[in-house]
């Protein structure tokens, strides 16, 4: 295996673990758009900031690293936090 495509390789498992990261996030986020009589829970909120704080520093970390993209990794992360504000809108709305 040549170094470019152990480099390749290497950036496409950062970039896989990312997702998997952040997929974890968008399914906490959909529980609990689903379960919207949990609402206001200070707890599961506390949960998802810290996991969103985690994966931005994952991101910050795979992108200082050279393993992913700035702009690939800033989309990672607004994808969620868009999700993440729909819910607290929902939440806000009950």
């Amino acid at each position: 295996m040549s170094s470019s495509e152990l480099l390749l390789n290497l950036n496409q498992k950062a970039y896989n673990l990312l997702l998997e990261d952040a997929a974890k996030i968008q399914t906490l986020i959909e529980v609990q758009m689903e379960n919207l009589t949990t609402r206001k829970c200070p707890l599961y909120e506390e949960v998802l900031d810290t996991q969103m704080y985690g994966l931005s520093r994952e991101i910050d970390f795979a992108v200082r690293a050279g393993l992913i993209n700035e702009m690939v990794g800033k989309q990672v992360l607004s994808e969620l936090e868009r999700n993440l504000a729909k819910l607290y809108e929902a939440m806000n709305k009950e």
